[in-house]
């Protein structure tokens, strides 16, 4: 396998960085951006989540390739943050993923709103 495929199918990058999140998240908020992440508390996390989305946003239209390539790095960074502070993983995403791997994107959301309504009435 080339070293491109490799990156195609490989998840270590993301569940490393999840490992140094979580090494972090009890550490001295002097010290480490993501313990004084989880210091703050969710709302602050959430906020940056959603501060780094728009930057994606900015970037994409700028249409930049470098720049929206480090705007979505930090969006993935401090959603696996939050990801973190709700006790999951990169992994668990990723199974997401999977799962709706070759499932159109409207026979997805059909299959959300479904559920939705199936845990509405229950």
């Amino acid at each position: 396998m080339n070293p491109s495929e490799r990156n195609l199918t490989s998840d270590d990058t993301l569940e490393r960085l999840a490992a140094v999140i979580e090494s972090r998240r009890g550490g001295d908020p002097d010290k480490s951006y993501v313990a004084r992440l989880f210091a703050k508390g969710q709302d602050a996390m959430l906020k940056k989540v959603g501060e780094e989305a728009t930057e994606v946003v900015m970037a994409g239209k700028d249409g930049d390739a470098t720049k929206l390539t480090g705007e979505v790095a930090d969006l993935w960074f401090h959603t696996l943050v939050v990801l973190a502070a709700h006790g999951l993983k990169p992994a668990d995403v990723l199974a997401e993923l999977r799962r709706r791997e070759g499932m159109s994107g409207l026979e997805e959301f059909a299959l959300r709103k479904v559920r939705q309504r199936e845990s509405e009435e229950s």
